[in-house]
Parts: structure tokens; C-alpha cells; sequence
């Protein structure tokens, strides 16, 4: 009955204790934020009469997007209950009757994310924030472990894995999914896909759903069919925008998409699309991790087996679609769509490689799928499990136009990484996305993914073997020797011919030009002999001709002239770049102004110009970089040194991440964790 309504005069939302209590204050407590299906609790001062249990009435209407329906989801009606039921939207008064009411209020464990309008009674309309609920067991993102939570979800900063395979480097990377507007531009990020703008009604109402959600991010993260956030760029030119290995956190790339009218940020690349994706799946509440494949296949036409042409040096002929390393993101969740046992981690890839229903996106993909090689599953399982599974097939074209096969032995899908639980350690998680090489059980996912090519290759054992070495110091700036080992494993004498080169190589497998080879036309190998064939690489002749990753590669063809097969081995190397010292000056403690006492020694035949470092760090910097440019030049030997001063804004571990860049060496990164004290 209408007079039995409670009359508001007015309230006060609590944020301080509510987002406290559902892990949201690291957003702030100026506005609600708060978790589906977990109770909050808000105090409303009745203008006149008082609560009276069992006779006040309040009609509650929660409502999100432009088109609330009771049908969509998006909109809830509900009345005071004697309890709380967490299992739908409902309320609850928890005092004494009075002219103070607090009230307990609950959403759907499976309501849509997003902004919501909450009317209470004819007066009372307060807004407020829901997130999905990875501590909620009724949640489909629920995780029951404390600590995976603390890294997946809390955590602001981390490590992605680059380098190569042999050689994996830790790339600090600030994510700052909680530092000041991030989520209202994440919020953004999903008002601005395509869905949305067709029917916004049925794209709010999907919000409820994370796998919908993750495959959403999946697209607008790269912006090649929206008003995505990244552009790509792989050419080398980034004229126009900055370089990906520029970048340090996801912060400034966000906030450049929001202030530039959702124009795409310029530019990224694989571990960049990643991150960012990372940053805005623990920002709306879903567990998220950024993961390394090394030797990642790219696989156009769906066979499962990549091919490679080579010239008689062992040069390529045709660019490959073999990745040094590929990153992509894991996130949290249950499979509802599919059976139990997919639920868990879901692969899904932001970097735009190939379309997906029409639209650049990939996954969201169960890990277990790819595993057991069920390749009819939603979504993508076909190119993901290529990325870590194809077959390579290498052949050499002769000048004549005849091609034949080359014996190369390599492996796709290799150390399968990502950052540790609570550490910077690296844990290896290849064990999640296949069986042990040669297993029957990996022979039995080859099947159901009707991998022939893979089931029917026998492990060639030729008498000759060819493997690269290389110097246990490969500095930037040095020169050194690589190694070409050649051994006779067969009964007779061997004549070959052998070809040792390297040549700068990015990421992705783009080749740069030559820094260095040797051609011996008569290698001559008696029974069981073994020679080792040194090379030597001189800075002056890879300094202009490696890339800002200092990738060299560095490839071994041998022609056995008896037989005339052809044996390839290739190996990268990454060159060391020198370690950047971080010397925290002063005591670290929330809202103190620190120094940070940054040196790099140049290790460089040659002066290096134009020196600036950088530094971020969530709640360390103001959510800013800040950045100190060195007067003059630095000559070989010498130190750059900054003091570069900032102040933090919360106690805990957390991540200062450096950057020193110059003519010569090229966004160098460094970081120190450093314990603020209250």
C-alpha cells in the first residue's frame, strides 16, 4: 500500500565501506562500485513516519543501458524481503525500525555489468557500478583461490615474456586497471562496439554473460572493423604515432583512445594488445593473464602445417608465419555452452590476424579444447590450436626452379608462459594447451584435429647432424663468436657444403638484411668427426641492421654432397642490453615524495644522444609518466644518471617500471618493486 511506502528524504550510498567491502576501493570511494551477487548496504533518513518491520513497503527498480526490459535482463522490479536472497536481485532491511533505515540490497549473480539507475520508492534514485564477481561462487567468473585473485584480478602491474624461446626476457608492464578513470573508459570501450550501436538493448542484456564480454574485447581492442583502441603496425615505420616498444603501461594508451574521440592509439603490437585487453578484463572484474607463446605458427588457410621456401643460402624466399613469440590473454570462466570440463581458462587474442564471423577477433576458447584437439568448439579452436601445434614444412628452391624437401628440425608451440602467482618468476603452462611430444595422448588429439601431417612424420634420424652454438655473453655493443657444429654419424667419409649466415629478424618473423656468413664449399667429415665452424659477429656490422628487439638470426644449411639432402637449422639470439639501476632515495611511504635513482652504463662503441628515461608505476606516479631528458651526450663506458622524483598514493608491493631511450639503444626497460608503508 502506498501509505506504507517509506518516504526518503534522503541517504548516504557508504561507498567507503561498500566498495571496501567488495574490493573496489583501489577505484575510489567517491562513487558505488560494487560486485554481483554480494549484498551492499546503503542508510536512508526517512522524512516522516518510521520503518516498521512487516508493514513498510519500498518498490526497488534497477535499470542499465538506453533500453531496460524486463525480458533483456536489464531492468529488475523488487520489494523488501525479510532476507536477502543472493540469487536474484532483492532487499532487505537490517535495522531496528526507525527514521534510519540501513538496507541490504543484492544483485543476479548473473546480472549485466555496467552502470545501473537504482529508483527506491517515488524520491530516491541513486546510480552506481556493478562488476562481475570472481569471489562469488554463483558468479561465472568465480576463482576459489585467494592468491590467483590477488594476481588475476588486483593486481595492477605484471611481467609478459618476450625474447625468444632459448632466451625468454621479463618486460615489465604496468596494467592500472584501478587507477583514476580507467573503468569509465572501459565502460566506454564496450558502449562503442558495433553490436551496441545495432541494438543496444540486446548488447547490454549480453554483458551478462563473460564469454560474450571476452569476445567482445577480443575486437575492440584492435580497430580494424571499430572504433577499436589500437592500430597495428609491423613495418618497422611508425611515423605517425610511436613505436610498441614505447609503451610501458596500459594507462596512457586508454586514456590517448578516450581524449582522441575513440581514434585508434598508433601503434601496437601483439604483447601491447594483450596487456591492454588484460588491463580492461580486471578492470570489470573477470580473472585475466597475458600469456608468451614461443615459435608461433600463423596458420592462413586452416591445414595446420606451414610451409617455408628458402633459397640455396637458407634465406627466405617468401616472408614465414612463424612467430618469435606471440602473446594473447587467458581469462576465467565457466563454459555453460559446453561441458564441464572446458570450463576454466579461455584463450582469446585482441591482435588482428584473421577475421572471425566476419569481424578481427579470436576465442574466447577453452585451453582443454586445444589440448584435446576439439576443433569444432566455440570459438576459433582451429587457428589457436595451429599456433601451437602446426607442422613446418621447409623447402629449397634451386636456381633452376626445382624445389625439394630440407630436413629442419622444429617445434611450434614451445614454453607456453606466463607470470607466476605472486612472483616474477616464470611459469611454463604449455602443459595446458598439449600433451608430452610423442605421447599417446597427444597422438590421440592429433586425430580428433585430423592433424595428418603431423600423425604420419616419422623422426628423421639422418647420419648427419648440424646444430647452432652460440657464446654464453651476447652484450650489445660487442662483438663474438656463433658456432656451426657439424658431426658424422655415419660409417663413410663426408664431403658437404656449408653455408653459416645471420641477418637482423623482428618478432614476427620479418627478415632484415645480412650482418655476417661464411660459405665453405668443401667441409670434410670422416666417421664420427665433429667440427665446429666459428662466426664472427662484429657490432659495426649488426648495429644497423638489428632491430629495437636485438633479434639476430642466424641459420646453418648443409648439403651433403653424397645424397644431396639438405639439412637447416636456424636459432635466434637476443642480444643483452645493459641493466638499468634503480636506487630508491628515502623512506617509501604513502604520500611521501620519493627519488628514484636511475643509471645505465652505455655500452656502445659510441656516444648515444637524445637520452631521456621514463618511469610509471600504478599508484606510484599520479597514474602519469614522467620522464627526464639528459643535457648532453653519453660517451662509451659512461653513465646516464637521473633523480627522477614521485610520489605514491597507496601502501603495498608495487612496480616502478623504467624506460631509457637514445639514438643508439632503444626503449631499454628496468623495474624495481618497492614495499610502500602506510
Amino acid at each position: 500500500r502506498s501509505e506504507d511506502s517509506l518516504d526518503i528524504d534522503r541517504w548516504n550510498l557508504e561507498c567507503d565501506f561498500n566498495n571496501t567491502d567488495h574490493r573496489t576501493d583501489l577505484n575510489g570511494v567517491d562513487r558505488l562500485i560494487v560486485r554481483r551477487g554480494q549484498p551492499f548496504t546503503i542508510s536512508l533518513y526517512l522524512r516522516s513516519a518510521s520503518y516498521q518491520p512487516g508493514v513498510s513497503s519500498l518498490d526497488c527498480v534497477a535499470e542499465t543501458g538506453p533500453q531496460p526490459s524486463e525480458q533483456y535482463g536489464t531492468r529488475a522490479v523488487f520489494g523488501l524481503s525479510a532476507n536477502i536472497n543472493t540469487s536474484r536481485w532483492s532487499a532487505a532491511v537490517t535495522s531496528p525500525p526507525g527514521d534510519m533505515v540501513a538496507l541490504s540490497i543484492c544483485s543476479a549473480p548473473d546480472a549485466p555489468i555496467g552502470r545501473y539507475t537504482l529508483t527506491l520508492g517515488r524520491s530516491a534514485r541513486i546510480e552506481f557500478i556493478l562488476l562481475f564477481n570472481p569471489w562469488c561462487a554463483a558468479d561465472a567468473v568465480y576463482m576459489d583461490n585467494e592468491q590467483s585473485l590477488a594476481e588475476y584480478v588486483l593486481s595492477q602491474d605484471g611481467i609478459i615474456f618476450r625474447g625468444t624461446h632459448k632466451y625468454p626476457i621479463k618486460s615489465p608492464w604496468n596494467f592500472g586497471q584501478f587507477e583514476h578513470g580507467i573503468l569509465d573508459i572501459c565502460l566506454r570501450i564496450l558502449d562503442m562496439n558495433p553490436k551496441y550501436m545495432k541494438n543496444p538493448g540486446k548488447d547490454c542484456s549480453g554483458r551478462r554473460n563473460p564469454i560474450y564480454v571476452a569476445r567482445l574485447l577480443s575486437a575492440m581492442v584492435n580497430c580494424n572493423d571499430d572504433q577499436g583502441v589500437l592500430l597495428g603496425n609491423w613495418s618497422g615505420n611508425y611515423g605517425g604515432g610511436v613505436s610498441p616498444l614505447f609503451w610501458k603501461g596500459s594507462q596512457d594508451i586508454l586514456r590517448n583512445w578516450d581524449a582522441q574521440t575513440c581514434q585508434p592509439v598508433r601503434y601496437g603490437q601483439c604483447w601491447v594488445f594483450a596487456a591492454v585487453a588484460c588491463t580492461v578484463f580486471r578492470a570489470l572484474g573477470i580473472p585475466c593473464r597475458v600469456v608468451t607463446n614461443y615459435l608461433s605458427a600463423h596458420d592462413n588457410n586452416g591445414n595446420l602445417v606451414i610451409e617455408r621456401y628458402v633459397d640455396e643460402n637458407g634465406k627466405e624466399i617468401a616472408k614465414e608465419m612463424i612467430w618469435n613469440y606471440h602473446c594473447w590473454v587467458e581469462s576465467w570462466m565457466t563454459r555453460p555452452d559446453l561441458k564441464p570440463e572446458f570450463n576454466g581458462w579461455q584463450a582469446s587474442d585482441p591482435t588482428p590476424q584473421e577475421k572471425s564471423e566476419g569481424v578481427y577477433c579470436c576465442g574466447p576458447i577453452p585451453l582443454k579444447a586445444i589440448k584435446e584437439g576439439e576443433l569444432t568448439l566455440k570459438y576459433d579452436a582451429p587457428f589457436v590450436f595451429a599456433e601451437v601445434n602446426a607442422d613446418f614444412i621447409t623447402f629449397e628452391k634451386k636456381k633452376d626452379g626445382s624445389t625439394s624437401k630440407v630436413i629442419h628440425d622444429i617445434h611450434i608451440g614451445q614454453m607456453i608462459s606466463t607470470k607466476s602467482v605472486g612472483s616474477d618468476a616464470r611459469e611454463d603452462i604449455t602443459h595446458l594447451y598439449k600433451y608430452p611430444e610423442g605421447s599417446a595422448e597427444e597422438r590421440e588429439a592429433f586425430k580428433k584435429a585430423n592433424h595428418q601431417t603431423k600423425l604420419l612424420k616419422q623422426r628423421q634420424n639422418q647420419g648427419l647432424h648440424l646444430t647452432i652454438k652460440v657464446s654464453s655473453e651476447m652484450r650489445k655493443g660487442c662483438d663474438f663468436d656463433v658456432f656451426a657444429v657439424v658431426s658424422n654419424a655415419t660409417q663413410s667419409n663426408k664431403k658437404c657444403r656449408l653455408y653459416f649466415g645471420s641477418c637482423g629478424v623482428s618478432y614476427n618473423g620479418t627478415v632484415g638484411e645480412n650482418c655476417g656468413f661464411k660459405d665453405l664449399l668443401n667441409v670434410e667429415l670422416s666417421p664420427g668427426q665433429e667440427r665446429k665452424v666459428p662466426l664472427r659477429l662484429n657490432y659495426s656490422k649488426y648495429c644497423g641492421v638489428v632491430t629495437a628487439e636485438n633479434i639476430i638470426r642466424l641459420r646453418a644449411l648443409l648439403l651433403d654432397y653424397t645424397t644431396n639432402e639438405t639439412i637447416l637449422s636456424m636459432r635466434h639470439i637476443v642480444l643483452d642490453n645493459p641493466e638499468i639501476k634503480i636506487r630508491v632515495l628515502g623512506e617509501p611511504k604513502e604520500n611521501r615524495k620519493l627519488a628514484a635513482e636511475i643509471t645505465l652504463q652505455n655500452p656502445l662503441p659510441e656516444p648515444l644522444e637524445n637520452c631521456c628515461f621514463s618511469i610509471e608505476g600504478a599508484n606510484l606516479t599520479g597514474g602519469c609518466v614522467i620522464s627526464e631528458r639528459l643535457a648532453s651526450s653519453v660517451g662509451p663506458g659512461q653513465e646516464a644518471k637521473v633523480k627522477i622524483y614521485f610520489t605514491p598514493t597507496r601502501c603495498g608491493l608495487r612496480k616502478l617500471v623504467v624506460d631509457f631511450d637514445s639514438s643508439k639503444l632503444c626503449h631499454v626497460k628496468g623495474y624495481r618493486n618497492v614495499i610502500i608503508g602506510k
